[in-house]
């Protein structure tokens, strides 16, 4: 199963780190997730959409249905504060929407939205949330072995941690942090 793991990668720009580190990466998909959602900068949504079509990766835009349509992009994810439902069902047939939920509401949330991949987060201790909110593993799959979608773990992902994803039922691995590691040396295919 982690041979074929999806990496998501949550950026609103490409800098020369992440551009050098994203080819290590043989399953990686972008989400564009603005800083401040009331600026979008359609420039760098453009060119990320031109990389990622150049390069053959998956590119998401985060929580804007009209942007995705706009860009034609491979799907849209929606976070775990949007409640929104969408109506998406004219548009083509192989858009695909991720979500993000943090507990059992937000997950039948995101099922009502037809989200494929549910994102629970956050599995590791990050500066974002109290040390009180952090999963672990052991509580991650508590939770998750409930859900009948395809998981991925999110949330504090580092080169540190990396291997402990081996012992979720994760298909997949969302990071912010981890792309801008230059530490990385060797291709991440799998584990």
């Amino acid at each position: 199963m982690l041979n074929n793991i999806r990496f998501y990668l949550f950026t609103d720009n490409l800098n020369e780190t992440i551009i050098k580190n994203i080819y290590k990466f043989k399953n990686i998909a972008i989400i564009y997730k603005s800083n401040n959602p009331q600026t979008i900068n359609k420039q760098k949504v453009k060119s990320i959409k031109e990389f990622c079509k150049k390069n053959k990766i998956l590119f998401f835009v985060c929580d804007d249905i009209r942007l995705a349509i706009k860009y034609k992009t491979n799907g849209l994810f929606i976070s775990s504060s949007n409640k929104k439902l969408y109506n998406y069902y004219s548009y083509k047939k192989d858009f695909c929407i991720i979500g993000s939920a943090h507990n059992v509401f937000e997950y039948y949330t995101k099922v009502k939205q037809r989200c494929e991949t549910i994102m629970l987060s956050p599995i590791f201790y990050n500066k974002k949330y109290s040390p009180n909110k952090i999963l672990g593993i052991v509580r991650f799959n508590l939770i998750s072995n409930q859900w009948d979608k395809k998981i991925c773990a999110l949330g504090g992902i580092n080169l540190r941690n990396l291997n402990k994803i081996k012992m979720t039922n994760a298909s997949s691995i969302a990071f912010v942090s981890l792309i801008n590691e230059i530490k990385i040396k060797k291709p991440i295919y799998h584990f």
